[in-house]
């Protein structure tokens, strides 16, 4: 074995720091540690936070409300062969990276990628967000926070974190911005639900948005908001089926509400919805807003709120790059979805190049580096 000295590594190092972006995604994923919220909360919750638990199939978390255990192997399957991927798995058995960023370094560095933007487990974070008992939900939140920071921290020209947004009350969402806003480490804030708790924008909201605006930093919705616990995982469905649709609902209260006319410079990402798409929603939205708009006391058109305030990740979406033109390519942002199935890796740049055959090399840096480097302000080299 190949063993690496001080002055080695110190060397590779430096070599990072002065190293040109070519490929960020805009929408990767941790695998939380184990003991994550049972070695950081108070006492007092200890016994009720999600926790790693050994079962005779594998290991699984299990979390307080949840009906079942919740197995681990399906978030963190990215790379293996398909008909070899299981849900039941040990956690000593996925790679290191989800919770390891010396190991992530490494692990990206192999697939072609530069740096990441870091959500959480998907049904993992649900269970967080749909925790009703606001000083209970704070500890969790603030438990993944710190540690999503000191994790992004290890190398802050490969990692951005995006840390949770308290849903159980404005105060609580402003106390979070105040105290975790303002670390190097932080992109934006992702959301289960707003602020208030709800679905749906309400006027209460609003010095949240406006404390996002203040500080140029993005609000991001994974797929779809939820505020309520994850139901069992259907292994028989197709992963990928449909998950723009929440993004559209999503759509239409922020516009209608006048959220973007309040605060005009807000900027929101949805991940992992894809964007191809997009040209028949707005069509559609600004055909039936130009029909029953005496009902609305909008300034502009639907469409172009999208344009000027929201983004969207994509992992595969040929359609979408193709018709890039009636998306916005300053709106397009590339997503390898590390460590999960829909990945690519551990060759992320092959088929994203391939992907990108005709597209000008300007439009390719912007959808593939330059719009997320912007953004999540990574540095320039």
């Amino acid at each position: 074995m190949t063993m690496i000295t001080e002055a080695q590594d110190a060397q590779a190092a430096r070599e990072r720091q002065h190293h040109p972006y070519h490929l960020i995604s805009a929408d990767s994923h941790v695998n939380e540690p184990a003991d994550l919220w049972v070695s950081r909360v108070a006492a007092k919750f200890r016994d009720r936070v999600p926790r790693v638990e050994r079962f005779e199939q594998g290991d699984a978390w299990v979390i307080e409300g949840l009906d079942g255990p919740m197995p681990i192997g399906l978030n963190a399957c990215a790379g293996q062969d398909p008909r070899l991927r299981q849900n039941w798995v040990r956690f000593d058995e996925i790679r290191t990276g989800g919770w390891d960023p010396a190991a992530r370094v490494q692990e990206i560095e192999v697939a072609g990628v530069d740096a990441e933007v870091l959500y959480p487990t998907p049904r993992l974070s649900h269970a967080i967000f749909a925790t009703t008992e606001p000083d209970f939900h704070l500890a969790q939140v603030q438990a993944y926070n710190d540690w999503l920071h000191e994790y992004a921290s290890y190398d802050l020209r490969k990692f951005r974190a995006l840390p949770i947004l308290p849903n159980r009350g404005v105060d609580q969402a402003l106390a979070e911005i105040e105290r975790v806003g303002g670390r190097p480490s932080t992109g934006g804030f992702v959301i289960g639900a707003y602020p208030s708790g709800e679905l749906t924008p309400q006027p209460e909201d609003d010095p949240v948005f406006a404390a996002l605006e203040e500080r140029n930093i993005t609000l991001n919705i994974h797929v779809s908001l939820k505020n309520t616990m994850p139901v069992q995982k259907n292994l028989l469905a197709l992963p990928a089926a449909g998950r723009f649709t929440g993004a559209t609902t999503h759509l239409i209260d922020l516009i209608f509400s006048g959220v973007f006319d309040r605060f005009p410079a807000l900027q929101l990402v949805f991940a992992e919805v894809d964007c191809g798409w997009l040209p028949y929603f707005k069509e559609q939205l600004d055909d039936g807003f130009s029909r029953y708009r005496f009902r609305f006391d909008l300034a502009k058109l639907p469409s172009e709120y999208i344009q000027e305030h929201v983004h969207f990740s994509w992992v595969t979406d040929t359609f979408g790059i193709d018709n890039r033109h009636h998306i916005g390519v300053e709106r397009m942002l590339w997503s390898s979805d590390y460590p999960h199935g829909s990945s690519n890796y551990p060759d992320a740049w092959s088929p994203t190049m391939a992907a990108m055959a005709g597209v000008p090399l300007a439009e390719r840096n912007l959808m593939l580096k330059g719009n997320a480097q912007r953004l999540y302000k990574f540095p320039n080299p």
